[in-house]
């Protein structure tokens, strides 16, 4: 059988490069990792995991732990996180943690210091400052994705700027008459996500001068379905209507979509509808949006797990990865669709 001695001669490489490029390191140019791969494949060299994890103490395995996996959110982040974890030649253990606490915890607290892993990835989950430095404490890189974990390198958007903007969208527009449709208050659990875009609308419509309607601002679960429901009582109402509404995420916003098509109303004629996420049903809807590409966000959480693996002690010395954090803002792109036009009263002058 080949060695890599023969990859590495197959391929015009030296030993070292060879060893990288098909040990899933990062300092690999491109070019020679395919050399190595290609000649690999040619002489049906296959490199022994097990042989590497014992000479590096690397197991060549991250970890990624989400709410709830079912969501889109979720589901698009892990496409990111694997696909960048395949190209680099590493495995990935998936922690779904539900809503039930006690299984958090478990994992926290013991999956993850027993499984043989290099790195975590958490998604949308606050973890305390205790089990951040447990993970460091037996050397394990933190990656966050969703809002600041101390000690740990972090992705994010701007939750509240990216809110105020959306609103600012629909007030330049001339809409006075703006709702707010929200998440459940147990959805602020972890990075208070509805709470910060909560906080954006309020900030947009009070730099404006313009007054938030209680009975306008409705709360659902984040789905199609709960925004559908609310979207019937928030437009049900015989008394004055809203002429837009600033829903916290995209599927919020094509369930309120649907709920104005029962009632007659044509969106933007009739309603405005604005959301945020940039969800792959937006533009299917028409819908103006801030697209914020979990996937994007997953494929630089792999990315930077991966590059704290590789600084010096990277994978044996948790203060290094704890020095090392850095807290990133992810660039994000608003995107305007059919969804939205000037308010009613305003088409009927210009008419």
């Amino acid at each position: 059988m080949a060695g890599i001695k023969e990859v590495a001669s197959r391929a015009g490489l030296s030993v070292a490069t060879v060893s990288r490029a098909l040990s899933g390191k990062t300092n690999v140019s491109a070019k020679s990792r395919r050399l190595a791969q290609e000649a690999a494949r040619e002489l049906s060299f296959v490199p022994s995991y097990h042989a590497s994890s014992l000479a590096s103490g690397r197991n060549h395995n991250i970890g990624l732990v989400v709410p709830n996996v079912q969501r889109w959110y979720f589901s698009s982040v892990l496409e990111g996180v694997s696909e960048t974890l395949l190209d680099a030649g590493y495995d990935l253990t998936l922690y779904n943690v539900g809503e039930q606490p006690e299984r958090r915890s478990s994992i926290l607290n013991d999956f993850l210091l027993r499984k043989r892993l290099d790195a975590v990835i958490a998604v949308a989950l606050v973890l305390s400052e205790d089990e951040i430095q447990q993970l460091l404490a037996v050397h394990r890189p933190i990656v966050g994705i969703g809002g600041a974990l101390r000690g740990a390198s972090t992705i994010r958007i701007d939750d509240e700027g990216l809110a105020a903007l959306a609103t600012r969208h629909l007030i330049g527009l001339g809409h006075s008459r703006i709702a707010h449709i929200t998440g459940y208050g147990e959805l602020n659990r972890d990075f208070k996500l509805p709470q910060l875009r909560q906080k954006g609308f309020a900030s947009a419509m009070a730099a404006a001068g313009l007054t938030i309607r209680p009975e306008w601002n409705a709360t659902a679960d984040f789905t199609i379905q709960g925004a559908y429901a609310a979207g019937r009582r928030l437009l049900g109402t015989s008394s004055e209507r809203p002429t837009a509404v600033f829903a916290a995420s995209d599927e919020m916003a094509v369930g309120i979509m649907l709920a104005a098509c029962d009632f007659g109303l044509q969106v933007p004629q009739d309603l405005s509808v604005v959301g945020i996420d940039g969800h792959e049903l937006a533009e299917t809807f028409g819908l103006t949006t801030v697209n914020q590409d979990p996937r994007g966000q997953g494929r630089l959480a792999a990315a930077t797990a991966l590059a704290l693996l590789e600084k010096p002690g990277g994978d044996s010395d948790g203060g290094t990865a704890a020095a090392a954090a850095q807290d990133q803002e992810f660039p994000t792109e608003f995107v305007i669709r059919t969804s939205t036009a000037v308010p009613p009263e305003a088409a009927r002058q210009r008419a």
